[in-house]
């Protein structure tokens, strides 16, 4: 049960979403740029996000795990809407520096 009172923010929503891992790659979604984008409100957190490929065979799991990372921020009764996105279609460019790095593309 969240011991939370307010909405968090988009900041703490993201250091919540780098705990979810793409086991396919063995990084987190954010730094992967899974995250297209996250919208608060008073009682609902939105959060879209896409996979590497449509055909993700691990995308179910993906989005359970960042509805469990993201549930134990919120406060009671504040609803979470995961959208999956195809588009803009992700892409390598999408990455942050650190999963840059990680695939030793500098």
């Amino acid at each position: 049960m969240s011991m939370q009172s307010k909405m968090p923010a988009e900041e703490d929503v993201r250091t919540a979403l780098r705990s979810v891992i793409d086991p396919e790659v063995g990084l987190n979604i954010v730094d992967l740029g899974l995250v297209y984008g996250v919208e608060i409100s008073d009682n609902k957190l939105h959060v879209d996000l896409t996979m590497t490929t449509p055909a993700c065979p691990m995308g179910e799991m993906i989005l359970d795990n960042a509805r469990q990372a993201l549930a134990a921020l919120l406060p009671a009764g504040a609803e979470i809407e995961l959208n999956l996105v195809w588009e803009p279609p992700w892409g390598p460019d999408k990455m942050g520096e650190h999963a840059r790095k990680y695939f030793g593309w500098g």
